[in-house]
């Protein structure tokens, strides 16, 4: 592990120091173990997730007890695994043998305060709920942040989008025109995309007639490219991507390269490392070169 607050001990000098010393500050929680021991093993990754999750409100140390035989005598360890929580100098709980993660919690919540929750930016909790669906609750957040500093060009755009999902149009393309950021170009030029298909599909026949017309011709080159906006304003990406392309290999000109410059627009609303994008900008090439 490369965390501070995990490491190994290796001599009776380095116990006093790393362990002793280390719990006039903080709890250290020491493992004796050994590479024999099949529950050892079991219960080391355990206890280094939970160390993880504490994030330095104790410590733990792991003891060899095959190299460090000195240690294992002067505690009396005589089964492993065995853990033993050390405070102001002094064992002062533990447990042998494997246990589950509900009782080693149960045992360090004892002695230990639980870690604080990480504070985030009101930006933060806006992108989280933007992630999860929640988009009206984004909205909120950053029109009360927006309302204290709307020059934060992160903000600007992530509402934007949030408009976008609540069909507000031309709202959303107010705010994106008064974005000027080079820094954030690929977030504005894929918020201005997604902007421009749900323009597009406002103006189109309804999904449901545009696969009919598909049904009865399947050569329908206007029918597809209008469905695959369709489904792009509806973040249906890959059919929308693969109908393109599909209208791309029958029909290169169509609309004037359409199929062409539609995928390209969608390369930069989901952005170069997008697996899609990957996929597909690699199946577009391959047909162009």
């Amino acid at each position: 592990m490369t965390q501070a607050f995990i490491f190994d001990v290796e001599g009776t000098a380095a116990f006093d120091q790393l362990v002793i010393e280390n719990s006039f500050a903080k709890p250290v929680l020491v493992d004796f173990w050994a590479d024999w021991c099949a529950p050892c093993k079991a219960l080391m990754p355990m206890l280094e997730k939970i160390a993880t999750h504490y994030n330095g409100e104790f410590l733990l140390a792991k003891v060899n007890c095959d190299i460090e035989q000195e240690t294992v005598a002067r505690f009396g360890v005589r089964s492993l695994p065995t853990v033993v929580l050390f405070k102001d100098g002094q064992p002062v709980d533990g447990f042998a043998g494997a246990q589950p993660e509900s009782q080693i919690r149960e045992m360090l919540a004892r002695h230990v305060a639980e870690p604080a929750e990480p504070s985030i930016t009101p930006l933060e909790q806006a992108q989280q709920l933007f992630d999860e669906g929640a988009y009206a609750a984004a909205e909120a957040v950053l029109q009360a942040l927006l309302q204290e500093d709307n020059s934060g060009v992160p903000a600007l755009i992530l509402y934007a989008r949030c408009l976008l999902e609540r069909n507000a149009l031309d709202d959303a393309g107010q705010v994106l025109a008064a974005v000027k950021d080079d820094d954030y170009r690929h977030e504005l030029a894929a918020a201005q995309a997604q902007l421009a298909f749900l323009r597009l599909s406002a103006e189109l026949p309804d999904v449901a007639e545009l696969k009919t017309r598909l049904a009865q011709n399947a050569g329908d080159d206007e029918a597809a490219c209008q469905l695959a906006i369709q489904q792009l304003a509806r973040q249906q990406y890959e059919p929308a991507l693969e109908a393109l392309l599909q209208l791309f290999v029958r029909n290169r000109d169509y609309g004037q390269g359409a199929a062409q410059r539609t995928l390209l627009q969608v390369f930069e609303l989901l952005g170069s490392a997008h697996p899609l994008v990957i996929q597909y900008r690699r199946r577009l090439y391959q047909l162009l070169y």
